[in-house]
C-alpha cells in the first residue's frame, strides 16, 4: 500500500474526524521522498502502523457537583506510540474534545516528542469535561474520578501523562493524589506536579518560552533577530504568556493578547508589568477585557488578532485557530515569521497561504515542542529523585529548542519543496519520523 492509498484508507475510515485527517495529510505529503530512499520502510508498512493507534481507552467518569448531582462525562487515553519509549501526551478537559481530536494530538505527538532527542512515544487523552464555571471542589471530585478509571492504564514505564488545555497544575496534582492512592505507589506517572512534589522548574515556562527559543534560530539562520520585531500573540494561557515574556526578553514588541471572548490589541507593547496583569487576571478566572481600563489600548469583541501589521505571528490558542483569509491577513500585514505555539493552529489552507507567500513557518510539533521537552526533564528527575535548578533546565530546554531547530533545518533543506525560504514542516516531520520509523523496522511487524 502506497502513502497515497493509506490517506485515502484514513480518509475513508475517519471521515468523521477531520483534524486527524489534516494530521496523517499532512506529515504523508512531507515523507514520500524519505519513503523512496528507504525501502525497508514500505516493506514494514510503517506509515500504515503509524496511522493506528497502538490502543484507545474510552471511559465513563462518574462525579458528582456541588449540588449533589450526579455528572456523566467521557473521557479517553489514545496510545498511539511507544516506539521510542513510554506514551507521552497531555490530557485535555475541554467540551470540544472527541476521540478524533484526541487521534490528531497523539499522532502529532509521536513526531514532537521524538524530535525532543528525549525516549518518549506518543499519546493524548482528556474528556468532554468542561472545567469552565466549576468550583474547586467540583474539579477536584471530577479529576479523582477520571483518575480512578485511568490508572490501570499508566505507569512511569508504560504511559506517563501531563497536562493540556483545562488541565494545569491544580488537576495534575488531584490527580496524582489519587493515582498514588490507589496503587500505593509514589513514582513519576504524571508530569506537570508541584515544585516540591515530582514537578519540575520551568515546566509552566517551558511551552512558550521554548517556542521562542525556537524562534529565534529560525531568525538566526536567516541572519536575522527578534529584536525590534512586532510580535502577534494569540490566546492569553501559559503559553501566550511566556511566549510574550521571552519575546520581550529577546528584544521582541508583542501588541497582542487574546482569549475566546476577543482581542486585547496595545499598540505601544506589552511590558513585564502588563503582562504580569495578564497571568494574575487568567490565573483569577477574570476578563481579559479589564485591561483597558488599567493600561488603555484597545478591546475588540470576538475578533482575532491576525488584522494587524506585524513581524511575526506566534499562535498559541487551539487547533485551527487560522484560516485562510486570516493568513492572507498575515501576508497583508506583512508577517514574515509564523511559528506554532498551540498544535496544529493553522488549518491546511491557511499553511499553503503562508508558504506559498514566502513566510517562514514552523510548525508546533517543532516549535511547541518545549513543553514535552521538560516534562522528558522532569521524568528524569523523577527516575532519580533528584531536582535540577531552573538556570540548568532552562539551559537543557535552549540546547534542546536548538537541536530541534537544527535537524529540522537540514531535513528540510534535504527533503523541502518550498523555494525561497527553509521548509521546517517537512524538516520537521522528516525528523521525527525517521526516528521512529529506523526503531519500528528494527523490531520487527510487532
Amino acid at each position: 500500500m502506497s502513502i497515497q492509498s493509506t490517506v485515502e484508507q484514513v480518509q475513508k475510515n475517519y471521515a468523521h474526524q477531520p483534524e486527524f485527517i489534516q494530521a496523517v495529510q499532512e506529515v504523508a505529503m512531507t515523507i514520500e521522498k524519505v519513503y523512496a530512499d528507504n525501502p525497508k520502510f514500505a516493506e514494514f508498512k510503517v506509515f500504515e502502523r503509524l496511522c493506528e493507534p497502538d490502543r484507545i481507552i474510552s471511559f465513563r467518569v462518574n462525579w458528582e457537583n456541588d449540588k449533589g448531582e450526579v455528572e456523566v462525562n467521557r473521557g479517553w487515553r489514545v496510545q498511539f506510540s511507544n516506539a521510542i519509549g513510554p506514551y507521552k501526551g497531555g490530557l485535555r478537559f475541554h467540551p470540544t474534545v472527541n476521540e478524533g481530536v484526541l487521534k490528531f494530538l497523539g499522532f502529532e505527538q509521536i513526531f514532537k516528542n521524538a524530535l525532543t532527542g528525549l525516549p518518549m512515544g506518543g499519546g493524548k487523552g482528556g474528556s468532554d469535561f468542561d472545567p469552565k464555571g466549576k468550583s474547586d471542589a467540583e474539579i477536584r471530585r471530577f479529576c479523582y474520578a477520571f483518575m480512578r478509571e485511568l490508572h490501570k492504564n499508566i505507569g512511569k514505564d508504560m504511559d506517563v501523562p501531563a497536562g493540556d488545555i483545562g488541565v494545569g497544575g491544580r488537576e495534575v496534582n488531584y490527580m496524582f493524589a489519587m493515582y498514588k492512592n490507589l496503587t500505593r505507589e509514589y513514582e513519576g506517572v504524571l508530569t506537570g506536579k508541584g515544585v516540591g512534589f515530582g514537578g519540575s522548574l520551568i515546566r509552566t515556562e517551558a511551552t512558550g518560552y521554548g517556542l521562542v527559543y525556537f524562534l529565534d534560530n529560525m531568525l538566526k539562520a536567516n541572519n536575522d533577530t527578534l529584536v525590534g520585531k512586532t510580535v502577534l500573540v494569540s490566546g492569553a494561557g501559559n503559553v501566550a504568556q511566556y511566549a510574550a515574556e521571552k519575546a520581550l526578553h529577546l528584544g521582541g514588541k508583542v501588541i497582542t493578547f487574546s482569549d475566546s471572548q476577543g482581542t486585547l490589541h496595545d499598540a505601544q507593547g506589552f511590558t513585564q508589568e502588563k503582562i504580569d496583569w495578564v497571568k494574575a487576571q487568567k490565573d483569577a478566572r477574570k476578563p481579559l477585557c479589564d485591561y483597558v481600563e488599567k493600561f488603555g489600548g484597545e478591546w475588540l469583541p470576538g475578533a482575532k488578532p491576525w488584522q494587524f501589521d506585524a513581524d511575526v505571528a506566534l499562535p498559541c490558542a487551539t487547533q485551527n485557530e487560522v484560516n485562510k483569509e486570516e493568513a492572507e491577513q498575515l501576508v497583508k500585514g506583512g508577517v514574515k515569521y509564523v511559528a506554532e505555539g498551540a498544535n496544529m493552529p493553522l488549518t491546511a489552507e491557511a499553511i499553503d497561504v503562508v508558504r506559498n507567500n514566502g513566510i517562514t513557518y514552523a510548525p508546533g510539533k517543532a516549535a511547541n515542542a518545549g513543553g514535552v521537552a521538560v516534562s522528558g526533564l522532569e521524568m528524569s528527575q523523577n527516575s532519580v529523585r533528584q531536582y535540577k535548578s531552573f538556570s540548568e533546565l532552562d539551559d537543557k530546554l535552549q540546547n534542546i529548542m536548538r537541536n530541534i531547530h537544527d535537524n529540522s533545518l537540514a531535513a528540510g533543506q534535504k527533503y523541502g519543496s518550498t523555494e525561497g525560504t527553509v521548509d521546517y514542516m517537512t524538516g520537521a516531520n522528516v525528523a521525527g519520523f525517521i526516528q521512529v520509523a529506523n526503531a519500528l523496522v528494527a523490531y520487527g511487524i510487532l
